[in-house]
């Protein structure tokens, strides 16, 4: 084989556009590897880890990484990447309408009430938040890595203008029916959720939506994502208060239910006193120690309409299946999900390292595989500088499986798969032979938590069935999941 590296100073295209050309290029006759990204330094990481030789460069840069069969024509793979491209860039033709040059002036174009989704670089992202507060509207960030004074600011301001902002790194949304980001698609009903946490309201609305489907009128009519931020000490809670203002006032939501990754205690108290002074009822899911998981949550939202909580699936149990070393892995792409999974296991096998970790002595390094019990969230902001989300691109996670299953450390591997609209369309043909290969040379206990209902494009139960096929065994909660690797690592809570 051969490789062929080269970068294109001043070249930006997006990373799910790279993903998609990266793809593309790679379908190519002749191309066996390939990796067009930005020059961010994880980017760097990964494509020096596959053997590729980068020159200096800036963030700035596009790196081609191209590796080829040795009769492989270069110039015919080049072509392959400029032809991908091609569809991004601007085209040249007259318009009869010319398309907005700033975010200002395609909301006064949108008319009033619009949402403004603003999905830019971390770095740019506060400045186009901004324009559409100025312009009258309520915005949805779903950038990452925008810092956490900035977020304060916009939502400071916002607050004074009776504004709602979304985020930043808000992943989901769903007004009035309709999906934004990570959203799932979901039967309507008579519920609100507060979320701050994309992943946890996700779990949510697929728990919600399974029991719908005995269970007459359990829906969700809006799901206002907050960002995962919004319940720490530095913002305190500002875009959760206006949601629940909102939903509260909302005649056709008859519950609330307030979802986060573990908050601030003193914000977390603030957010009791107010819910319990508002006139429709509210059901706190607040991750922490000692608290509820999230099923549990859903079964309370449940039992508040007087329903009982169905049998929540589970598919492909091996009851032969048995832990191969001492270390449990959880390799997630929701980071509440991960955070639950942590506390879980934290209480019943004692101090996990994470990215996220529970307290600041249990953090990992940039080594994601120690010789103990280990939970990893890959959609992090450190973890998606310059990278497409792994709902998205779920390379990194799917090679640090293969990491883990290498390892005779470890006994079991706990992963999340998360679909709806926004996710990568078909997961389960990236992730099943993942599982595969990583069963392939000990019998490793797999268990997956798939987060998604079926009428999600991508498919719950065909998702399942493959997953399934591939020696996994699969759980629609999370913690039902966490529960089951628990068990096999002979650590049951």
């Amino acid at each position: 084989m051969k490789d062929h590296v080269e970068l294109r100073s001043g070249a930006y295209a997006d990373s799910v556009t790279l993903l998609q050309v990266s793809r593309a290029v790679q379908a190519t006759p002749g191309v066996v590897a390939a990796q067009v990204a930005m020059a961010t330094g994880l980017n760097l990481e990964v494509l020096e880890g596959m053997g590729f030789d980068i020159p200096a460069s800036s963030p700035n840069d596009m790196v081609v990484a191209l590796r080829l069969d040795d009769d492989a024509d270069v110039a015919t793979a080049l072509a392959a990447v400029d032809a991908a491209l091609a569809p991004t860039r601007p085209g040249t033709g007259d318009t009869t309408v010319a398309p907005p040059r700033t975010t200002g002036a395609a909301l006064r174009r949108a008319g009033r009430g619009a949402i403004a989704l603003v999905s830019v670089p971390g770095a740019s992202a506060t400045v186009e938040a901004m324009d559409a507060l100025e312009a009258g509207h309520d915005v949805m960030v779903f950038s990452d890595n925008v810092p956490v004074a900035e977020e304060v600011a916009l939502k400071t301001y916002a607050a004074s203008r009776g504004a709602l902002v979304m985020g930043p790194d808000c992943g989901t949304a769903v007004i009035d029916g309709v999906g934004l980001g990570f959203a799932n698609a979901v039967r309507p009903g008579r519920i609100g959720l507060v979320a701050a946490s994309g992943t946890g309201c996700q779990q949510l609305l697929a728990l919600l939506h399974h029991a719908g489907a005995t269970h007459d009128g359990v829906g969700v009519r809006h799901a206002l994502g907050v960002g995962g931020r919004d319940l720490s000490a530095a913002v305190g809670g500002t875009s959760t208060r206006e949601a629940l203002r909102r939903l509260d006032a909302d005649p056709d939501v008859d519950l609330v239910v307030v979802v986060s990754k573990p908050p601030a205690p003193e914000v977390a108290e603030a957010l009791a006193r107010d819910a319990e002074a508002l006139g429709t009822p509210v059901e706190l899911g607040l991750l922490g120690r000692g608290q509820r998981d999230l099923t549990t949550v859903a079964e309370a939202v449940l039992a508040r309409l007087g329903l009982e909580a169905p049998q929540w699936p589970v598919h492909g149990v091996d009851h032969t299946a048995a832990a191969t070393g001492p270390l449990l892995r959880g390799l997630f792409v929701g980071g509440t999900l991960c955070d639950e999974a942590m506390l879980m296991a934290t209480e019943a096998l004692g101090p996990v390292r994470s990215n996220i970790p529970l307290s600041d002595d249990l953090a990992l390094g940039d080594e994601l595989l120690v010789d103990q019990h280990t939970m990893v969230d890959f959609g992090d902001d450190a973890l998606t500088q310059g990278r497409a989300h792994p709902m998205i691109d779920p390379t990194l996670r799917n090679e640090q499986l293969a990491r883990a299953a290498a390892d005779p450390g470890t006994g079991v591997i706990l992963l999340d798969l998360v679909l709806g609209h926004g996710a990568e369309p078909d997961p389960a043909s990236l992730l099943a032979p993942a599982i595969e290969a990583a069963r392939a040379e000990r019998a490793i206990p797999v268990v997956v938590s798939l987060v998604g209902t079926d009428l999600d494009p991508q498919g719950l139960d065909a998702t399942r069935d493959a997953l399934v096929a591939a020696g996994a065994e699969v759980h629609l909660s999370n913690a039902s999941a966490t529960r089951r690797a628990l068990d096999l690592i002979g650590a049951a809570q």
